[in-house]
C-alpha cells in the first residue's frame, strides 16, 4: 500500500525533517501535533478533513509536544476533558518549567 504524501502547503510545518519522507498515515501523530501547534486556517481545515476526530483527540490526550496554550485552546474547542490531557497535569507542567521557565 502506497503511503499518501502531504500537500505542499504543509511543508512549512515540518521544517526540521525531509518533507517528502513524511507520510500521512505513518506519521499521523507528528503531523497532527505540528498542525495543532502551528497551523493556520488552511492547515487546520486540511487536518480535520484528513483525520478522524478520534485520532486528533487521542493525540491531544497523550502528546508531550504541544504548548499548554495550544492544549487549553484545543480542549475548549473540541470540548475535551482537560484532566485527561497528560501535558496539562500539574506534575508535567511543574517539570516543564524546570527546563523552560516561561
Amino acid at each position: 500500500m502506497k503511503q499518501e504524501t502531504l500537500p505542499i502547503f504543509l511543508q512549512k510545518y515540518v521544517w526540521d525533517v525531509n518533507f517528502y519522507d513524511v507520510k500521512k498515515v505513518e506519521n499521523s501523530q507528528f503531523i497532527i501535533e505540528r498542525i495543532l501547534e502551528y497551523g493556520n486556517k488552511r492547515a487546520i481545515s486540511w487536518l480535520f478533513k484528513n483525520y478522524l476526530p478520534k485520532e486528533i483527540k487521542e493525540v491531544i490526550y497523550k502528546t508531550r509536544f504541544l504548548s499548554p496554550r495550544s492544549l487549553f485552546f484545543w480542549t475548549i474547542f473540541l470540548n475535551l476533558n482537560r484532566s485527561k490531557v497528560k501535558c496539562l497535569k500539574k506534575s508535567f507542567l511543574e517539570r516543564r518549567k524546570t527546563f523552560w521557565p516561561y
